[in-house]
């Protein structure tokens, strides 16, 4: 009975299920500090969430692939990820004025800070998750809109890759080092998210 149990827990490969997501939890971490050095380009963040999620999939396919695979998918993927990179920090800088006009008092700005705020966190979702659905064949102007409306139409998943950006973000405040790491849990939410909206 209890090797019956015990081959229960056991998948395919020969890990224990604990195992098994131990591995998958580390290899998250490992995976968050490829995508910041990656990131390090300025205009880069899109590839390297992008070559991060093709990663793990891989990892979550038990197919082999390491740093050599990820910089490929990098290479491929920033040929027109800096684009999105470069329009993502435009983004960023509108909402900036934006917030700055609501701390100056200017009337009507709290509520432009706050449209802008929100807007600026679905523009955060959608990349990720448009980034979860990267292949080395898609344009980012297909997968950005697809991830756009999943956002809209699919909001308990957008709400999770929101979670898993407010746990990077208290992770940043606690110790700024920490925030390095998380960020691979975070494209591995966005990956489930996917997955989970493919098989609904």
């Amino acid at each position: 009975m209890a090797r019956a149990r015990t081959k229960a827990r056991t998948p395919a490969g020969g890990e224990s299920v604990l195992a098994e997501r131990f591995g998958l939890f580390a290899e998250c971490l490992l995976t968050g500090v490829w995508i910041a050095v990656a990131s390090l380009g300025v205009v880069t963040y899109p590839a390297a969430f992008a070559a991060g999620a093709r990663h793990l999939h891989r990892r979550i396919a038990h197919e082999s692939g390491g740093l050599r695979e990820f910089a490929a998918d990098f290479r491929a993927a920033v040929r027109g990820g800096w684009v999105v990179g470069l329009a993502g920090w435009a983004v960023a800088a509108a909402v900036l004025v934006d917030v700055q006009a609501a701390r100056a008092g200017i009337p009507g700005g709290p509520l432009v800070g706050a449209i802008g705020v929100f807007a600026l966190i679905g523009a955060v979702v959608a990349l990720l998750r448009a980034a979860a659905a990267w292949t080395p064949d898609a344009g980012w102007r297909v997968l950005l809109a697809g991830a756009g409306r999943r956002t809209v139409l699919d909001p308990a998943g957008s709400f999770l890759v929101v979670g898993g950006l407010a746990v990077v973000a208290a992770s940043a405040w606690f110790s700024a080092p920490l925030a390095v790491p998380v960020l691979g849990a975070v494209m591995a939410a966005a990956v489930a998210v996917e997955e989970r909206h493919r098989y609904r």
